[in-house]
């Protein structure tokens, strides 16, 4: 039976009796697939507790495990922060009837006027909350076993695929040993719960009255690791760009506000925001991996538009520690680009 026939099986099944539509609400980079549930009757059943819209999540359970998210939401939703809530499920079939966050993202509103500070400052409060529910033996470690195999996402992918480049034994060893010393300063963080792709994308404008901002979504892969990782994803965002005075300043509200929670933030701004910087280059390595291969092996060649952005991200921090000197070399080699010159220290 196709997939799409399952899907209205099972929803004939748990919402019986009501008409409704269903259309596609948006997919990942993932084999996931969202659906929007509308009630064109205007009679909403009684398990949507008066909402107007629902989604459902279709994860093909040969390729998408819904229990992390399932149990993640459950987690992040206890620590008090604004996910879906789970209405029904089936995890047979890879089947979630959840609460509607809409579709109004951050991305979409982050350049309108005055909007920027209030969402990112909800989005601190949020993340803030997430962290202080941390505690070790919940989540996946974000190890050095995964740190590495997310990185070496960028030579298969990006270097040998995209570029169709093969590295010289030479530049193999100083990717690797500055590989060694990026994960090296990126375990030596202090560890929080990290929801690994927290971003403008994944952050959603809620209308007032349906709850607090931002609702949180796509949070399936999240590891307990490095403190500033989402930091990174939410002021580092491959969607969008800001001048960096304007992200020191809202790294800054971020510190004050973590050691006023008692998080295990450094205790001096300096040491905090190389750690920004250093755990900035391992995700950007990998995104740009990411995207290489979301073109490659699955058609999705939209993610490329992102590559400038990233690589620029890469290039000021490679420019200003000389330990990652070798790696800006090897970007000249690939896109070889005029650079902007920063002081190194």
């Amino acid at each position: 039976m196709p997939r799409i026939d399952q899907l209205g099986q099972w929803l004939e099944q748990t919402l019986p009796g009501v008409r409704h539509d269903l259309a596609s609400a948006s997919a990942d980079a993932s084999f996931r697939r969202y659906f929007r549930i509308t009630f064109p009757d205007g009679n909403s059943p009684p398990l949507a507790k008066g909402r107007t819209s629902l989604i459902v999540m279709d994860a093909p359970p040969e390729q998408e495990d819904c229990r992390p998210w399932l149990a993640i939401a459950r987690l992040f939703g206890a620590a008090g922060v604004h996910v879906p809530e789970i209405l029904a499920e089936n995890l047979e079939q890879g089947f979630l009837l959840m609460s509607d966050l809409g579709n109004d993202t951050y991305l979409g509103r982050l350049n309108a006027p005055d909007c920027a500070p209030r969402l990112y400052a909800d989005a601190i409060g949020a993340l803030i909350a997430i962290q202080a529910a941390s505690r070790p033996g919940v989540l996946p470690e974000y190890s050095d076993e995964l740190l590495r195999r997310e990185l070496m996402l960028f030579p298969d992918w990006y270097i040998a695929r995209h570029k169709g480049i093969t590295l010289n034994d030479d530049d193999k060893n100083a990717l690797i040993e500055v590989f060694n010393r990026i994960i090296a300063v990126n375990l030596a963080e202090p560890k929080v719960f990290v929801h690994r792709d927290y971003h403008s994308r994944n952050l959603m404008v809620i209308p007032e009255g349906e709850g607090a901002n931002p609702g949180i979504i796509d949070f399936q892969d999240a590891v307990y690791g490095p403190l500033t990782y989402d930091l990174v994803s939410l002021f580092k965002d491959a969607y969008i760009e800001w001048e960096e005075e304007f992200t020191l300043d809202l790294l800054a509200r971020y510190w004050e506000m973590a050691r006023k929670s008692g998080l295990p933030v450094r205790d001096d701004f300096a040491d905090f925001y190389r750690d920004y910087e250093w755990m900035g280059v391992q995700r950007h390595i990998k995104v740009v991996g990411i995207f290489a291969r979301l073109c490659h092996r699955d058609g999705k060649e939209g993610y490329l538009s992102s590559l400038p952005l990233l690589m620029r991200y890469l290039r000021k921090a490679c420019t200003r520690y000389r330990d990652l000197h070798p790696l800006l070399k090897l970007l000249d080699k690939l896109d070889p680009v005029p650079t902007e010159h920063f002081f190194a220290f």
